[in-house]
């Protein structure tokens, strides 16, 4: 038997479904079951989106014990593992992730059923633990919330210092970003910080020559 042959040899005897006893599938499908309804219940818990989406959270939770039963069949046979492989490469998921944090908690579900699925019990428990105390923790670091855009529309050009001089009473710092002059008025966007925003637009909206004023708030967070 040369070197080739042992190798073979040993491939195939790692590859054995005497291996896979029925009560260890039904064990780590259990376990990665239990683990998956607790990142269902993490998400929802600590979800900031304005729109959840519950069908998002089970598909998600759903995918660790696919992922688990994955990896378990792929241990029973190398054809199986050989397959998997090719069959996965080809697969394109067009779904886009608009939050980074459900980024996070996908990777967290698909890891959990690749570290279930090896046996790794500890493993995932231990990280199913330290993942929820670092977005914990991590979610209780104070930030600013971001600047506001201001629009205002005006049928003249000439009350534009007039803007400008409320803007900055009511909001101090503020930044030009956008002005669009035409014959029927004037357009103005700019960038504030206001500490009353309702405040401002209703004292805009009572001066004589302003049609509309919109505020758009930022979505996102800035460091401090």
């Amino acid at each position: 038997m040369n070197f080739s042959d042992v190798i073979k040899k040993n491939v195939l005897e790692g590859f054995s479904y005497a291996d896979l006893s029925t009560s260890k599938i039904i064990t780590t499908l259990v376990i990665t079951f239990l683990i998956a309804m607790y990142i269902f219940l993490v998400y929802k818990l600590v979800s900031k989106s304005a729109f959840y989406f519950k069908s998002f959270n089970v598909s998600m939770a759903i995918i660790s014990v696919v992922t688990a039963g994955i990896i378990l069949a792929m241990q029973s046979s190398i054809v199986i593992s050989l397959g998997m492989v090719g069959a996965l490469s080809i697969v394109r998921f067009r779904t886009a992730i608009k939050d980074p944090m459900d980024l996070l908690f996908l990777f967290w579900s698909i890891g959990t059923g690749i570290i279930c699925g090896a046996g790794l019990y500890k493993i995932a428990v231990i990280l199913a633990v330290l993942v929820t105390v670092g977005i914990l923790i991590l979610d209780l670091l104070p930030v600013k919330i971001g600047s506001c855009l201001l629009i205002v529309n005006a049928d003249t050009k000439k009350i534009e210092d007039d803007i400008e001089g409320v803007v900055k009473k009511l909001s101090g710092a503020y930044k030009l970003k956008s002005k669009n002059i035409t014959a029927d008025g004037m357009d103005l966007i700019l960038e504030i910080k206001a500490k009353n925003e309702k405040e401002l637009a209703d004292r805009l909206s009572e001066m004589q020559g302003i049609t509309a004023v919109s505020i758009l708030a930022h979505d996102g967070e800035v460091k401090n």
